[in-house]
């Protein structure tokens, strides 16, 4: 049936029309030939469906033309019109960069905002007319907290891979936002996969919304070939240095589980003398942009990320996905594999898995529905001498995220729902092992100091506790109220 519609039978604006063509792109994927009609109507939806099905164009487009449809009556600075929320920065930039292209031949202004950059040029871009603005929670809660920000005027709110931002920790960011919105507005909820949370949510801010789900959930895009190397731990990264010299792979995108792992990664691969840079939530953000506009135009072959990448990411024509590690949740196997296989081309997935992860991957066939091949490399031959790693940090439970990979700055958006780093709490009590020595023991041969007598304590510093406590001022619990008048 969408074989049958083109983006002219949609009834969107000619302005739109001529960048889609510029683009292009001349027939609708599924989810915009069901979203387009809806969001243009003005009622709320409710849309999901696999990475790489297009659900980017699927609500700009849309609300480009309904923007330019009807201009601001009265257009004020740092007031958008629309709002989009995206869990990280790189979704951010690439759904804002989807504005900018779509929305080319419009008098329309956008802007994106997110942390982890000098806040002071969005305070300047805030000072002139923006209709659409997309940005992460944090920054868009920090421009509110400075009055930079105006959101009185949202007519129309889009929650972008809204499963993620749950999974991340922004529910309660989110709900604030929600708070300083107008009441009448339209509302569009977007994401890869629907969960009891994402079902949650639309209850609360959805009315009477539309639906689209072009897949059923938790499915992998057939386009993908997806495949598993069982490997040792201590074998893979010199497994996949032999894939990529003995394929000559030009553009893989690695995935690890921690931000360490993928630094070590990509040293090591540079080592071999195949240029690769790690992204994660602990570079910086020109660190990030560079390489990935260095992976984008093909001069960079590999580029190694953390989970903080399964969303974010859109490359055209990607042809293969390394799962170095396999993640903790099966449904971020999903995201991980679909920046692969996108816009009708082939990609292939490859996982490498040690013994120590069949549970996980077990998991992962369970949730889509599908025995992945086990394939061996006859060709590959582990060297013979391999330095000892350092160990691994145990992996949490099944089901369980790794805080540090999920809520630890991606969106940029300061210290909100980070955990604690080294220093700011106490780490939690560790058994001591018995045959280790204790630090406070004498070595042998060593002369045992002699106890010291405790000092007698002067007569200011025999005070009590009580008597100290007393002594110190106490701070008002409630503001003094106010004398009351006399006379009118």
């Amino acid at each position: 049936m969408s074989n049958e519609i083109t983006f002219a039978s949609l009834n969107l604006a000619e302005p739109l029309l001529r960048a889609i063509a510029d683009a292009g792109y001349t027939i609708p994927t599924p989810v915009q030939a069901q979203a387009i009609p809806l969001v243009l109507a003005g009622g709320d939806l409710l849309a999901g469906a696999q990475t790489g099905t297009g659900k980017t164009a699927g609500f700009t487009l849309p609300i480009l033309h309904r923007l330019s449809e009807k201009p601001a009556a009265i257009p004020r600075a740092g007031k958008p019109r629309c709002l989009i929320l995206t869990p990280t920065r790189e979704l951010a930039a690439q759904v804002e960069e989807s504005v900018q292209t779509y929305g080319k031949y419009l008098p329309l202004k956008s802007m994106v905002m997110f942390g982890g950059v000098n806040i002071n040029p969005q305070i300047k871009s805030l000072r002139g007319q923006i209709d659409i603005l997309v940005a992460t929670p944090g920054r868009l809660l920090d421009h509110v907290g400075q009055k930079t920000l105006d959101l009185s005027g949202v007519e129309i709110l889009i929650l972008d891979e809204a499963d993620r931002m749950l999974d991340m920790g922004f529910i309660r960011d989110i709900r604030k936002i929600i708070a300083l919105l107008p009441k009448q507005r339209q509302n569009l909820l977007f994401s890869a996969t629907f969960s009891d949370e994402i079902k949650t949510l639309s209850d609360g801010l959805l009315h009477n919304p539309g639906y689209v789900e072009v897949a059923r959930r938790n499915t992998t895009s057939e386009l993908v070939s997806q495949s598993v190397h069982m490997i040792p731990q201590k074998l893979k990264s010199h497994l996949l240095s032999h894939l990529i010299k003995h394929n000559n792979w030009q553009q893989v995108l690695v995935f690890t589980r921690t931000k360490h792992g993928a630094n070590r990664l990509a040293e090591k691969l540079i080592a071999d003398g195949i240029p690769s840079a790690a992204i994660h939530g602990n570079k910086s953000q020109s660190a990030r942009t560079k390489a990935l506009a260095q992976f984008k135009d093909g001069s960079l072959p590999v580029l190694v990320a953390t989970d903080i990448a399964a969303r974010g990411l859109d490359i055209d024509m990607l042809p293969h996905v390394v799962n170095f590690e396999l993640p903790n949740v099966p449904e971020d196997y999903v995201h991980r594999i679909g920046r692969t296989g996108r816009a009708g081309s082939n990609g292939a997935a490859i996982s490498l898995v040690d013994s120590e992860e069949i549970q996980h991957l077990k998991d992962i066939e369970r949730l889509i529905k599908t025995q992945i091949p086990k394939v061996s490399i006859d060709s590959f031959v582990p060297p013979t001498h391999i330095p000892a790693e350092a160990p691994r940090p145990p992996r949490p439970q099944h089901g369980q995220r790794r805080h540090s990979n999920t809520t630890a700055n991606p969106a940029g958006n300061g210290n909100r729902n980070q955990p604690p780093r080294n220093g700011q709490a106490a780490k939690p009590h560790q058994a001591r092992n018995p045959q280790q020595r204790d630090p406070q023991a004498p070595r042998v041969g060593q002369q045992t100091a002699k106890p010291q007598q405790p000092r007698k304590p002067t007569e200011h510093k025999i005070m009590s506790e009580a008597a100290r406590h007393q002594a110190m001022p106490q701070p008002a619990l409630f503001s003094p109220r106010p004398a009351a008048r006399r006379g009118k």
